[in-house]
């Protein structure tokens, strides 16, 4: 396994509110990403706090002889859950950081199979071969109103409320959570990414990217630095692992 990480404040923002996470566990590697939201430093605040409570709930109380799929899907939405939860009661009690949150997509690689926990519109990504496939489905505006017929795809680049979110770690109570399950195999490249990227370039300039170089850690610098020439219009994070 080889990973690249890059993040970036864009060349717009004042602050990054982007978080990253990337595990030294050898066995059941954790990756995770997050993108904050809100004022002053609260978007900050929330994404780092998600990536912290995540990554310990994961990691620090795990039953390695329970390994069955149900019993990994209910630790990785429990532990969104609990992040949500303590988001949502820290915005409630101070009022710098009322309304804010973060969006969480994470990939937990335990065995041959990669475990995706999602909500909001960062993205994961796996390259097979030389194709391209989103796991992730945002929870946002514009995809409702691309499922529902109201526009299409290609309208929604453009859409005046393309960044509004229908999910989100840490802004109501309650929070459903999408777990994704997919089998891992040599060579391909899992990409999470928050949607900095995905603003700033299409799906066949991020797999070009990731093909034309060898070196992950490379493929994530360039991806950021083509992402900024383009704009750079909000923070930008990349985590990229290649199976070897």
């Amino acid at each position: 396994m080889e990973v690249g990480v890059k993040t970036s404040i864009g060349r717009i923002r004042d602050i990054n509110q982007d978080s990253y996470y990337i595990s030294q566990n050898v066995k059941y590697p954790l990756f995770i990403i997050a993108d904050g939201m809100g004022g002053h430093k609260a978007g900050e605040i929330a994404s780092r706090m998600a990536v912290e409570i995540i990554s310990s709930s994961l990691e620090n109380d795990f039953d390695d002889l329970n390994m069955d799929d149900s019993y990994i899907i209910n630790k990785i939405k429990h532990s969104i859950w609990r992040a949500n939860d303590e988001i949502y009661k820290k915005s409630l009690e101070r009022n710098e950081c009322y309304g804010m949150g973060t969006t969480v997509t994470l990939a937990w690689d335990i065995n041959e199979k990669i475990y995706i926990g999602h909500v909001g519109d960062s993205r994961a990504y796996l390259l097979r071969g030389n194709t391209l496939y989103q796991i992730t489905e945002d929870h946002s505006l514009v995809e409702e109103l691309i499922r529902n017929g109201s526009i299409s795809r290609e309208e929604a680049k453009h859409h005046p409320q393309k960044n509004i979110i229908t999910r989100a770690v840490g802004t109501s109570k309650d929070i459903e959570v999408d777990v994704i399950v997919t089998n891992k195999l040599k060579g391909d490249i899992l990409l999470l990414c928050t949607d900095g990227l995905t603003n700033m370039l299409n799906d066949d300039e991020i797999k070009e990217l990731l093909l034309v170089n060898e070196n992950i850690q490379k493929a994530c610098e360039y991806l950021v630095e083509l992402s900024n020439n383009k704009g750079g219009f909000d923070n930008i994070s990349v985590v990229a692992i290649k199976y070897m």
